[in-house]
């Protein structure tokens, strides 16, 4: 299963009730976070999750409403005894925005390495991360985050043809193995390819390609709705940022299972009651809110439960 909690749905400055953006996913012991807008630390500690297990940090961009609330971050995972690497990604100009940063984060007691990316994959401890560029007023990337599922084990098969069972574990990790000289491989043992779970986030852009390709099936999109009302898409085409109708046209075409708007204007006080805009062309749409948490599960999970 795999864990995701919206930290924050404010764009450009934060709200009494509503922190900067940022998102954070969890699963199998891997914890990831999207931006880091000021308010991230105050969520995370309403939310009860670790801070200790941050060790990926993905930007989407050096906007001070994605950044800024990084060096007390840092710190607060320091002081919570973190000692292993923190690795941050971003776009062209993520090291030098950081880096300055970090100079209110002085002696932590872990590394932190800078990864400027363009469209690339990666793993990340449990998770699969695969970027994507999109069309903002400075380089900004969208992301698409997966748990792979391996195909099921099949224990008769490796009977039949007498594998040893200290060998079955690893086989059923995906990993070969050699035991007295015989090599024993995954697919003596696995059967079809299963289906993950994905999540993708992108904000700050206007609807392009790339996104729809990004989001593709994904299980959730979480995706920038800066103008609730369409009459204002003519304001988010001057910024380069979204409408709650344009942003559900991204969802459908790509078919995703459920959308969750975010990144709010701070003159959007009531996203939920222009979420009709959204609902209109993609029904299972909703307005982000501070720390809604979903927890995504595989689909023979889900139905067990």
């Amino acid at each position: 299963m795999l864990d995701v909690c919206l930290l924050g749905t404010g764009g450009m400055m934060p709200l009494p009730q509503r922190h900067l953006t940022a998102c954070m996913i969890r699963a199998e012991g891997t914890s990831l976070l999207i931006d880091c807008g000021e308010g991230t630390q105050v969520a995370l500690r309403l939310q009860g999750w670790s801070f200790k297990s941050i060790g990926t940090i993905l930007f989407t961009h050096m906007h001070g409403d994605h950044v800024a609330g990084l060096p007390g971050l840092l710190l607060t995972i320091g002081n919570a005894g973190r000692t292993e690497p923190v690795v941050i990604y971003g776009p062209k100009g993520t090291a030098r925005v950081v880096r300055g940063l970090m100079m209110a984060a002085p002696e932590l007691p872990f590394s932190v390495e800078i990864q400027e990316t363009g469209e690339t994959e990666y793993k990340a401890g449990a998770l699969y991360v695969r970027t994507f560029r999109v069309d903002h007023n400075v380089p900004c990337l969208g992301y698409r985050v997966e748990l792979k599922r391996l195909p099921e084990f099949q224990p008769d098969r490796a009977r039949e043809q007498g594998i040893p069972l200290r060998a079955w574990n690893p086989l059923q990790k995906g990993n070969t193995v050699v035991i007295d000289g015989v090599t024993y491989t995954p697919d003596m043992v696995l059967g079809e390819a299963r289906k993950g779970l994905s999540v993708c986030y992108c904000t700050d852009t206007r609807p392009t390609p790339s996104i729809i390709e990004g989001a593709k099936d994904a299980d959730l999109f979480i995706c920038e709705g800066m103008y609730g009302e369409e009459e204002k898409k003519s304001r988010a085409r001057e910024y380069k940022h979204m409408t709650f109708r344009e942003a559900a046209i991204l969802a459908k075409a790509a078919g995703v299972k459920e959308l969750w708007l975010t990144h709010f204007s701070p003159s959007l006080m009531r996203p939920q009651e222009v979420l009709g805009e959204a609902r209109e062309v993609f029904p299972n749409s909703y307005a982000g809110r501070e720390r809604m948490t979903k927890t995504l599960r595989y689909d023979d999970e889900t139905a067990e439960s």
